[in-house]
């Protein structure tokens, strides 16, 4: 098949990815058929999967607004995926037009897309990188060219860990991101989670992605929290999405127990 103009070369058409997915489920176009159909497996399975995908949205931009508030002007937004509508970047300079952002994931298209849309922007870009090497993320010259380790900065790991095995060892991943960091930056994570009256559906849902290169475990809020360990976790704590900081300026959200939200901060 021929390929779009916004694809990579030698992007592989024949497997789902999960970037790409995601960005269909959140209304984008940067996604295949294969994407598409997997996606449509998904609804099938659990029909409420889409409202996943916006509250997670929608999550993310209440915390990167928060953590603007607290004077956070530098994101590394790890596992970024494809940029959509309400990237970091638009929220955070926004507020302020010099905050520094760069955006980071395995998958092509969500690189070659998000280089496309920050052309011309000189605070912020998109790298490939891998979250199971912090270090070659860390080292990257675009990311040293662009963050100063030497003031705060918000590390986003939003609806990506959950696609990390307890091999991966994800605690440790986001201790060696941490390192790097002074004290007061931020890490922000979403998570997949396991609910009891959802059983059919997650269990449908991590069936699907055990087919494809990136299979999904739940963890619940324990497990969530210890990834985070040493950091001193922002009020509520860990807690459904629609339940971290909710905006009093949007419509009320249906809870959404199935992913899980934190932010800890590194302490002085």
């Amino acid at each position: 098949m021929s390929l779009p103009e916004w694809a990579p070369e030698g992007v592989d058409v024949t497997v789902p990815n999960a970037a790409r997915v995601y960005d269909y489920g959140l209304g984008g176009y940067h996604n295949f058929a294969v994407d598409r159909e997997f996606a449509e497996q998904l609804i099938s399975a659990w029909p409420g999967i889409l409202q996943v995908a916006h509250t997670n949205r929608a999550y993310l931009g209440r915390v990167v607004r928060w953590l603007a508030a607290q004077g956070v002007r530098q994101f590394l937004d790890i596992g970024s995926g494809i940029p959509t509508r309400g990237n970091v970047h638009e929220v955070v300079q926004a507020i302020d037009p010099d905050a520094r952002v760069v955006y980071v994931d395995v998958d092509d298209v969500a690189v070659s897309h998000g280089q496309a849309i920050l052309a011309g922007n000189p605070h912020a870009a998109a790298i490939g990188g891998d979250l199971r090497h912090p270090a070659g993320i860390l080292g990257h010259e675009r990311v040293r060219a662009l963050i100063d380790f030497d003031r705060p900065v918000a590390v986003l790991l939003v609806a990506v860990l959950h696609f990390l095995s307890d091999e991966d060892d994800p605690p440790k991943l986001v201790r060696e991101l941490t390192t790097a960091l002074v004290p007061g930056s931020y890490v922000a994570v979403s998570h997949f989670t396991a609910v009891d009256d959802l059983g059919r559906e997650h269990e449908e849902v991590t069936k699907l992605y055990d087919r494809t290169p990136t299979s999904v475990r739940t963890r619940d809020p324990k497990q969530v929290a210890g990834i985070l360990a040493g950091l001193e976790l922002v009020e509520p704590g860990v807690v459904p999405i629609t339940s971290w900081h909710p905006d009093p300026q949007e419509p009320a959200e249906h809870e959404q127990r199935s992913v899980l939200g934190a932010v800890g901060r590194k302490p002085e």
